[in-house]
């Protein structure tokens, strides 16, 4: 008997521009049609990608940083994400007031994710920060 085989990690490197936002998006829409379950993880999975990704455009701050790269792995029953850059700033929390046009994203990952986190990129130039998605419930059956 042959065992179901699991989607491996996918990893992609873009440029670093804010274009390339719906890319990483698609790419993970992409790996999440071939996971049996997949769209349980897309609503709440393509935003934070999309947020993540954005920030880490947005606060590059090494002159080399032209490329983002994105990963995306199944662990157990939670969808990781991660966004890697070369930039040396890790990002914070911090409250937005209403008036603020940005600074909303970290907390929506705060929020939706099921735990997020932030860590130097092993044996290289600048950090990654990931996300770890949990499946959305699957809606119960209405008899009448």
């Amino acid at each position: 008997m042959l065992a179901a085989r699991r989607p491996r990690m996918f990893v992609a490197r873009l440029d670093s521009c804010v274009e390339s936002t719906p890319l990483a998006r698609y790419l993970l829409r992409a790996y999440l049609s071939g996971l049996p379950s997949g769209e349980r993880y897309s609503d709440t999975a393509e935003l934070l990608l999309g947020e993540l990704f954005a920030n880490a455009v947005q606060h590059s701050d090494a002159p080399d940083d032209r490329h983002i790269e994105i990963r995306f792995s199944l662990t157990g029953s939670r969808l990781r994400l991660e966004v890697h850059d070369a930039s040396s700033g890790h990002p914070t929390l911090h409250a937005a007031t209403p008036d603020d046009e940005h600074g909303r994203g970290l907390f929506l990952v705060d929020e939706l994710a099921e735990r997020w986190g932030c860590a130097l990129r092993p044996g290289g130039i600048g950090k990654f920060v990931w996300a770890l998605v949990a499946p959305a419930p699957v809606p119960a059956l209405v008899t009448v």
